[in-house]
């Protein structure tokens, strides 16, 4: 009975030894994938594309001036008239072009003011179009010295008048950019792998960077880049 007993002790020793050197080859396998997966590499990857602006707001602003505040105001209505004609005839819409406030200084009234003034008032108009057409723009653009002959001076050499370019077709470019970064990015990522003599393994975690919008240069507005940098860490094995 003793014999039995000393017996079944002998082999559980031996089973928990096995179970002990078992476990160890385990965890050291583990820890050897564990540190194997510490190793990581972080690439960018760059996706840039030109596009066309698809709405244009153009302020278009005049000046006139008169010692008469009744014939001023008839005379800069008259050429608001003429501007709103002006864009109709190029292609703009009622519902592309409003009418803003006008502004009109008594000069007499200010305490700086200088009695060789020649004129007392001085009236300012404002029309502005907002078009999802910016070629017309363009177009009317070209042409816009035929107000001039009418006597109308178009302002075009402030920044309250400066026309502005918008793309708003950003969702239906994001998807296909943010592939071809990611792209970029895995392309970068091989050739590091291949130098270093590893194999390149799952992404550990990436990051989109912001979309920008920006002119293409300064002549050409309605042009516009859309950019992306999209950054992604990848794990590396041997």
């Amino acid at each position: 009975m003793t014999n039995t007993n000393g017996s079944q002790i002998v082999i559980a020793a031996v089973i928990f030894v096995i179970g002990l050197l078992g476990l160890g080859l385990i965890l050291k396998s583990t820890a050897i994938e564990v540190k194997n997966m510490e190793r990581t590499v972080t690439v960018k990857g760059l996706a840039e594309r030109e596009v066309l602006a698809d709405t244009a707001i153009w302020p278009l602003q005049f000046s006139d001036a008169d010692n008469n505040l009744e014939k001023l105001v008839e005379r800069v209505e008259h050429k608001s008239d003429a501007v709103i004609a002006f864009l109709k005839l190029h292609g703009f819409d009622d519902d592309e072009i409003s009418r803003g406030a006008q502004s009109i200084i008594d000069k007499q009234a200010r305490e700086y003011s200088s009695e060789n003034q020649q004129y007392r008032y001085i009236a300012r108009a404002n029309i502005t179009v907002y078009t999802t057409q910016p070629s017309k723009v363009q177009n009317a653009l070209a042409q816009v010295g035929q107000l001039a002959k009418q006597g109308i001076a178009i302002v075009q050499d402030s920044y309250e008048t400066r026309i502005e370019y918008l793309f708003t077709g950003l969702n239906d470019v994001k998807p296909a950019m943010v592939q071809q970064a990611t792209e970029k990015a895995r392309e970068v990522a091989i050739k590091f792998a291949k130098d270093s003599q590893s194999k390149l393994g799952k992404i550990k975690t990436a990051r989109q960077g912001q979309f920008s919008i920006t002119d293409r240069d300064s002549n050409t507005p309605q042009l516009k880049k859309v950019r992306v940098v999209t950054s992604i860490e990848y794990y590396l094995s041997d």
